[in-house]
């Protein structure tokens, strides 16, 4: 019995607030970790008005500029589907990797189901701050972002930019990969 090959795709999203359905997703950002050239990126046309102005304030959008320019949701998940199909191969598992998985997979998730009817990822989410904990033995507090960052020194910086810091997480959690592989195996 041969096993799946696993491909860690980093997802990164901005929103106009945080739960989907009520709020819109703006960006995705995503790219295979192993490979962080392979990368997908689009801007989205808002669902509806609703925005959290901090939301806003942080990732730079206009709701009335989106509109015009973003690309149709359906769209969006379809072409992001299509990337995501580009890199597996049939017989490989897509992994969702994100840091605080649940917030961008819930986004993620409820756009694949809402206009594709399916999510290539599955139902389920590898999250970077869980891994980081789980393998440093930290508290949950020193899993915010500026702590991990302090502690990995990744070369990378995140900026809000839904692709930059979907490869910013993949650099982080590559670098947690290399420390819990060069442990011995206690199990």
């Amino acid at each position: 019995m041969t096993s799946k090959r696993e491909v860690f795709i980093s997802i990164d999203v901005e929103t106009s607030g945080p739960i989907p359905g009520e709020y819109s997703l703006l960006s995705i950002g995503a790219c295979d970790v192993d490979d962080v050239t392979r990368v997908f990126s689009c801007e989205l046309q808002p669902i509806n008005g609703n925005a959290d102005p901090k939301a806003l304030e942080i990732s730079g959008f206009s709701l009335e500029q989106l509109a015009k320019t973003g690309t149709p949701p359906k769209q969006a998940m379809i072409a992001f589907a299509a990337w995501v199909q580009s890199i597996v191969r049939e017989t490989d598992t897509p992994v969702f990797v994100g840091f605080n998985a649940p917030f961008d997979w819930s986004f993620i998730n409820y756009y694949f189901h809402k206009f594709l009817g399916r999510n290539p990822f599955g139902f389920a989410a590898l999250d970077i701050k869980a891994y980081y904990m789980g393998a440093t033995g930290c508290s949950w507090r020193e899993t915010r972002s500026s702590a991990v960052d302090t502690k990995l020194k990744p070369a990378q910086k995140l900026d809000h930019n839904a692709l930059h810091d979907a490869q910013y997480q993949a650099e982080l959690f590559r670098i947690i990969r290399k420390k819990v592989a060069s442990r011995p195996s206690n199990v």
